[in-house]
């Protein structure tokens, strides 16, 4: 496995440290290992983890700014666990309904030593944000008009940003923005050895 990732990183251009390595090899093996019981993703190869989880979370990091972030929606840590680890010095909530899935992740901070996550067992439109975060992140979690109306009150006013991780470019979803949200980019991005198109989107609340 520590192969593959080394691989998988340099078709990236991502340099981590063995530690940051090393952490996110954990993350894999126990997302096989819970996945049995807890049926936490249909991904059952920890070698496919490694591209369609850790490599498909990892590459959004450059785009990311400021240091809170709560991911929504997060389900066994997607994007937020391999971005904490990759981004230590940045906070991230993980939010989830599920209880099954929150017992996951507090198992998973303990046994990776993650100081900054916080998993958090809530209904996102019931969760309050205090202060406010920089970033909320989302990926795979539903149309970005739901996005914004269950998130609206999670990132800073003026400041925060919306990062919605996506497949296909969604264009239909882009020209339905409701008002006071602005686009401010659509990248498209590289994930080496995973089939189809990436895009993250980010947006920002006026």
């Amino acid at each position: 496995m520590q192969k593959k990732l080394d691989s998988l990183l340099a078709a990236a251009g991502i340099a981590l440290p063995d530690q940051q390595k090393q952490q996110l090899i954990g993350y894999v093996e126990l997302l096989h290992k819970w996945n049995k019981a807890y049926n936490l993703t249909s991904v059952r190869d920890p070698m496919q983890m490694l591209v369609r989880h850790i490599m498909d979370s990892i590459v959004v990091n450059e785009h990311l700014q400021g240091s809170r972030f709560i991911d929504v929606g997060t389900g066994p840590g997607l994007p937020g666990i391999p971005l904490a680890i990759v981004r230590p010095d940045s906070h991230f909530t993980l939010l989830d309904s599920l209880g099954k899935r929150v017992r996951f992740l507090r198992q998973v901070q303990h046994e990776l030593g993650l100081k900054n996550v916080e998993p958090v067992q809530s209904r996102v439109e019931e969760f309050e944000a205090q202060p406010p975060f920089d970033g909320v992140i989302s990926r795979a979690f539903a149309s970005m008009q739901d996005m914004l109306s269950w998130c609206h009150h999670l990132p800073q006013k003026g400041e925060g940003r919306f990062y919605a991780l996506k497949g296909m470019r969604p264009d239909d979803e882009l020209a339905a923005l409701p008002e006071g949200i602005t686009l401010e980019s659509v990248i498209k991005l590289q994930v080496p050895e995973l089939d189809g198109e990436r895009h993250l989107i980010i947006l920002s609340a006026n």
